[in-house]
């Protein structure tokens, strides 16, 4: 599956456009994670296990949408990003997105 956030993808030819599709995920913090953010915070670096969360959460909105892609009969998803926002003080939504299409390789 070819993901791009550009609007084309150079050498091929979009031949069929399926539609919109979405990958999503909610996810609670770790209480945990919470304490350990707030203490990192004063002392300043990378919270490296909020990161790993992210880039899971990510890689497993990409899948989803990924997944609902082929379902459309797509090979490709172009203008693909990702959006994110809070529901409450402990929950996070992480959306990936884009166009389903199917392509060809251009001439």
């Amino acid at each position: 599956m070819l993901i791009t956030t550009a609007n084309d993808l150079p050498g091929y030819e979009v031949v069929e456009t399926l539609g919109e599709v979405f990958g999503l995920t909610v996810r609670s913090r770790n209480i945990g994670s919470q304490l350990g953010a707030g203490l990192k915070s004063i002392v300043g670096g990378e919270l490296k296990g909020m990161t790993k969360a992210l880039v899971d959460s990510r890689q497993q909105v990409i899948d989803r949408m990924v997944d609902e892609a082929k379902a459309k009969g797509a090979d490709a998803v172009v203008a693909m990003r990702f959006d994110t926002s809070e529901m409450g003080n402990n929950w996070t939504e992480i959306c990936a997105y884009g166009t389903a299409v199917r392509t060809r390789r251009g001439a």
